[in-house]
This record gives structure tokens, C-alpha cells and sequence, in this order.
């Protein structure tokens, strides 16, 4: 299997299980390649300037896939060659809810969803589908959809799917069978999905199955984090704290005290991680009385070490508390990453600046730099999951789609107000208490 990184991370070809993947990991082509061991060996080929081969684990919807990934160096971009494909149980519980904010009563929904590609060959089949269907879902993967699916032709005598790849246009109530021996039926509806290029890349849909409701489309989503995000993640960071513990006690031998001490910073994060994690799963209209000024300036402290680094100056605009209702895990953790961004995005030996304003109804902390702006087109896209401002390398991509997502959930706002050249400023905006 085939892939191709570009300079920024972004995977900019691919074949179709490994597009798949990508879309699963809440990506697509032309985006940040999200598959985090792939990127890393794509990364390290890039820095050495030699092929790479290392072993990497991808997760897929319902299980985890052992790779061999090689990657080549070829001017700007890396070649990707994978082998192996390997399915394997999967490893602990998905973070399908992450940013999708999906509810509990949608999470248990069967999801019969299907996606193709510009052929019609499929990138994308949902678990139950693929068992309704009667076929193996590592093996549909690349497959035509029409050698898993037989279509039928309706009482016009018409086949809408047919109809839909030459108008280019969305479809409803194909009927077909599966072609495998106990294959059921099915009725399939989609919509084109268009490339970075704004060109024609295929199909994403659902199947309405008998006994069987579709999933719901229903854009009033709960905008609190639910219990599987705190699932997926406490445990693993549970281990951290147990490691990075037993390096602070020097349990496995003797240390030099500045490894001890990085064992107590790593717990330390770790536990505000915890924190974090907690209050994403807990009812934000229980609310309480915060003062915005205070935790910005515990965040500033978390973030002194970064900024001295760059010689980076902090300038915290507060001689008054200033107060707004919101919970104080989650307030911190937003202003960190928008604290975190402007240092990163300043020139060194810069400022970030920040300001407080109480309005009617609101209270509000604006992080501003010196960095190179952002522009208008942009604006909007970098607060969408695994997007980065101006392609910068380092980070995930994720940081102001929680943030903005934190800020909702408890009744405020992430908001942006940049140009090109002219630095970018951030408002964080909550009711006022």
C-alpha cells in the first residue's frame, strides 16, 4: 500500500485503505497525516534524509492494524510503501466522541455508513454494514462497491447511484443485496464529497437497513464531552502517574535529581490532564464563580518555561479580579493552549499580551502576538481538528478545537480577530458571574 507525505505532514496521496484510515483518525487526503507511528517515521526519514523501515500500529474503527512502514525521501516529499496489515484486537476504547460530540443514545445506535472514492471503490465501511452485507471488512477495503453490493434498478426502472456518479450530485434509496452467500438488503443514500482541489472524490452515505434505524443527522448536538472520552484516556494516563512516580521515588535504581525532578513535572501534568478530563465529563451548567484574571495568570506560570526559553515576555494587562462563571480545570486548560499558541507563533524576544474586558453579560481574557497573522481564509478551518495555522510544523492540530469546544461547553466562546502580518489575538469569552 502506497502514500505520500508532503513537507507539512500532510498526507497528499494515498491508496484506499490507507485513505481510510486517515478519515477514521478524523482526517483526509491533503490534511495532516493523523496516524501518529506512520507520521513519526515519515518525520524521522525527513530529519535523517535516508529510507526509514520501523514497525508502526494504526488504529482503525474497531481494531488495531500491525504495519511495516518504509519511507523514502524524494525531493520535498516522503514515499510511503506499507506492509503487513495485520489485524489485531483492539488495544483499549476509541476516542470516536472526542470532537464529534455524538450522544449516548447515538453511540449505541448501529451505524450502517459507507464511503467510496471518486471509482467508487470503498474507503470507508462501518462494522455493521459490512456483517449486514456479509463481507469481511479488511478485505472491502479498495473493493469496488458494486462487487460487494448488487444494485437494483427501482420501480422507474432507474438505478439512482448510476445517475448520481454522472451528475456528480447526491442520491437517495438505491436499492441492492449483498453479493456474498447471506448478504441482505439495502438501501443506500450518500452525498459527493469534493476534494482539497474543490473536484469530484467520491461518495459518503448511510444504508437504511430493515429493523434498523439510520443514523441520526441531528446538527443540535451536545456540546459536553461524554463518558468515553474519560474512559479512554484515564487509564492510560493513571500509568503515566505510576511511572513518572517511580521516577521521582528513584524505585528502579539510582537517578541523577534533575531525571527525578523531569518524573515530577510529568506527573504533575499528567494530574491536570486527569483534572481536565474530568471536567469535560462533568454537566457544564453546573457552572461555578471563577475569576478569569487569576487562572490566567496560573496558566502564564505554566507556560514561563517556554517563554524564557525564546526570551518571549508575558505581559498579564490584570490589577482586578475579573469574574465569569465556567469550571476551573477547564478555563485553565483553554487559556494554556491559547497562551501556548502565541508563544509558539511570536518572533523571539516578542510579547504576548493579555487583556481583560467585562461587557453586558460577559467577561473576557484576549491573548494577543506578534506573530505573522493569519489569514481570513484560514480563520475558520484552524479551529477544525488537526489543522495548523500557516502548516507550522509540531503539535497535533487539536489544541484550539478544544479549546473552542471547552469554551462552549460552558456556555462561552473561542474567537478569533487576525490579518496577515499583524499578529493574531484570541478571546476567550464567558458569561459573567
Amino acid at each position: 500500500m502506497f502514500g505520500r507525505v508532503d513537507r507539512s505532514g500532510r498526507l497528499i496521496g494515498a491508496e484506499p485503505a490507507l485513505e481510510a484510515l486517515q478519515q477514521a483518525a478524523g482526517s483526509r487526503i491533503g490534511q495532516t497525516l493523523a496516524l501518529p507511528q506512520i507520521a513519526a517515521v515519515a518525520q524521522l526519514a525527513r530529519k535523517l534524509g535516508i529510507p526509514v523501515a520501523r514497525p508502526a500500529v494504526a488504529a482503525a474503527a474497531d481494531h488495531d492494524l500491525e504495519l511495516w512502514v518504509r519511507a523514502t525521501p524524494e525531493g520535498e516529499e516522503i514515499a510511503l510503501v506499507i506492509e503487513g496489515w495485520n489485524v489485531r484486537p483492539a488495544a483499549g476504547p476509541r476516542l470516536a466522541s472526542l470532537l464529534g460530540g455524538g450522544s449516548e443514545a447515538e453511540a449505541s445506535q448501529p451505524r450502517f455508513e459507507w464511503a467510496t472514492d471518486e471509482e467508487l471503490r470503498v474507503i470507508s465501511l462501518s462494522p455493521e454494514l459490512a456483517e449486514h452485507l456479509g463481507v469481511d471488512l479488511a478485505e472491502a477495503a479498495g473493493q469496488a462497491l458494486t462487487r460487494l453490493v448488487k444494485l437494483e434498478e427501482d420501480e422507474a426502472g432507474e438505478m439512482p447511484l448510476i445517475s448520481a456518479v454522472a451528475a456528480r450530485r447526491g442520491f437517495s434509496a438505491q436499492r441492492g443485496r449483498g453479493r456474498s452467500q447471506g448478504g441482505k438488503s439495502v438501501q443506500l443514500s450518500g452525498e459527493v464529497v469534493t476534494g482539497a482541489d474543490g473536484q469530484f472524490a467520491g461518495f459518503s452515505g448511510f444504508a437504511e437497513v430493515e429493523g434498523a434505524e439510520a443514523p441520526s443527522t441531528d446538527a443540535g448536538r451536545t456540546a459536553a464531552f461524554d463518558l468515553a472520552l474519560d474512559e479512554a484516556l484515564r487509564s492510560p494516563l493513571d500509568r503515566i502517574i505510576e511511572t513518572a512516580q517511580r521516577i521521582v521515588e528513584r524505585a528502579d535504581g539510582p537517578l541523577r535529581s534533575d531525571y527525578a525532578g523531569y518524573g515530577n513535572d510529568i506527573a504533575a501534568a499528567a494530574r491536570h490532564l486527569l483534572s481536565v478530563i474530568q471536567s469535560m465529563s462533568e454537566d457544564p451548567s453546573n457552572g461555578r464563580t471563577v475569576d478569569l484574571a487569576a487562572l490566567a495568570a496560573e496558566a502564564v506560570v505554566m507556560l514561563d518555561a517556554p517563554a524564557e526559553e525564546r526570551g518571549i515576555t508575558i505581559a498579564l494587562g490584570a490589577n482586578a479580579p475579573l469574574h465569569a462563571s465556567g469550571e476551573e480545570r477547564a478555563v485553565i486548560q483553554v487559556l494554556v493552549n491559547l497562551i501556548g499558541n502565541a508563544v509558539r507563533h511570536s518572533p523571539a524576544g516578542g510579547t504576548v499580551t493579555l487583556s481583560f474586558v467585562r461587557t453586558q453579560g460577559t467577561a473576557s481574557v484576549t491573548v494577543s502576538d506578534e506573530g505573522p497573522g493569519i489569514a481570513p481564509g484560514d480563520q475558520q478551518r484552524i479551529f477544525e481538528r488537526f489543522e495548523r495555522a500557516n502548516d507550522e510544523a509540531g503539535g497535533t492540530g487539536l489544541g484550539l478545537a478544544i479549546s473552542r469546544r471547552l469554551a462552549r461547553s460552558l456556555g462561552g466562546d473561542v474567537t478569533l480577530d487576525s490579518a496577515p502580518g499583524q499578529g493574531a489575538q484570541f478571546t476567550l469569552t464567558l458569561p459573567a458571574a
